[in-house]
């Protein structure tokens, strides 16, 4: 990740200033306001604001007044217990702002959570950085034989090596085209005064999806946990993967009951259907259960004895 010396200025001119609140505020959190966290090469999340914590959950949940008085395992107990039986609501009052910087086809199918709000670096009006990312060697896999949409064997050798050349090739001379068209410099002024030079919104369309832009992602708590649910998953694709870890530390810091709960009851637990619990309790009353006889199709059935441990 490289900052440039005007960035690091206007973060560390955001991380001095100093303000007085009664709002809550989470230390943890505080500690590493609008610090970039880094993401694969060049990206990064960094959290600019946010709003309640664990006790605001409480709070609407008990609709009081205040934080009570209640004991910390009470309001754990109950949190545990709203996040158990998915009671939305109270975690919907706690909101958080991020600033992300990722590459366009990582931010393309993060856009997919319709539930935020959104700002992208708009390319209409500025110029994109010259920025691509490059997937490290271990990264570079071919197609899943068993799944459409995943990865298989990591490549090697020579196809790994010309694979990367490709990559890096074909952003840079792409980017070297998308600047050409512009015919500006940094500033804004012709670099070939006897050319007019295109129109941004025009020639962005030239960059690879491999080009970092920037946004800012406005969510609640709620469906942040449901983001987080589907890209901190290991069945995620790995580019996004690391941009939900590493959110998943700032929340943490922010709600850490909260969190440890949607740790235990959904990133780290399994939804079982009713003929998959119906299989369960046949096991544990000592019956010998195949798949042929189990009321589950052959997929059903593998998710299963994968999440028993089991051989299918």
């Amino acid at each position: 990740m490289r900052l440039t010396k005007k960035h690091q200025d206007e973060i560390a001119g955001q991380q001095s200033e100093m303000r007085q609140t009664r709002r809550a505020t989470m230390p943890a959190l505080e500690a590493i306001l609008y610090e970039p966290l880094p993401v694969l090469d060049h990206g990064f999340v960094r959290v600019v604001d946010y709003m309640g914590d664990d006790a605001a959950i409480v709070q609407a949940a008990r609709v009081s007044y205040g934080r009570g008085t209640r004991r910390v395992s009470e309001d754990a107990g109950l949190i545990r217990y709203l996040m158990r039986h998915r009671h939305s609501t109270p975690f919907e009052m706690c909101e958080i702002k991020y600033h992300v910087k990722l590459p366009i086809f990582v931010a393309r199918q993060w856009i997919r959570h319709r539930t935020a709000n959104v700002n992208e670096y708009s390319a209409r009006y500025s110029i994109l950085d010259r920025e691509f990312y490059i997937p490290a060697p271990e990264h570079l896999a071919a197609q899943s034989v068993a799944n459409r949409q995943g990865r298989g064997e990591v490549l090697s050798g020579d196809e790994a090596a010309e694979v990367l050349a490709v990559l890096r090739d074909d952003a840079a001379r792409n980017y070297d085209h998308y600047t050409a068209m512009l015919n500006e410099d940094a500033e804004g002024r012709p670099v070939d005064a006897g050319k007019q030079g295109l129109a941004r919104e025009l020639a962005r369309m030239n960059l690879t999806l491999n080009t970092y832009t920037q946004w800012y992602w406005k969510t609640d708590l709620y469906n942040l946990f449901h983001f987080l649910s589907l890209r901190a998953d290991a069945h995620a694709q790995y580019e996004i993967r690391v941009y939900a870890m590493a959110m998943m530390k700032t929340v943490d810091s922010w709600v850490p009951v909260a969190s440890q709960a949607f740790r235990d009851y959904r990133l780290g637990a399994v939804t079982l259907s009713a003929g998959m619990l119906t299989v369960v309790q046949r096991m544990l009353g000592g019956e010998t259960v195949r798949q042929t006889d189990s009321g589950l199709n052959k997929r059903e059935w593998a998710e299963l004895m994968g999440a028993l441990g089991r051989e299918s």
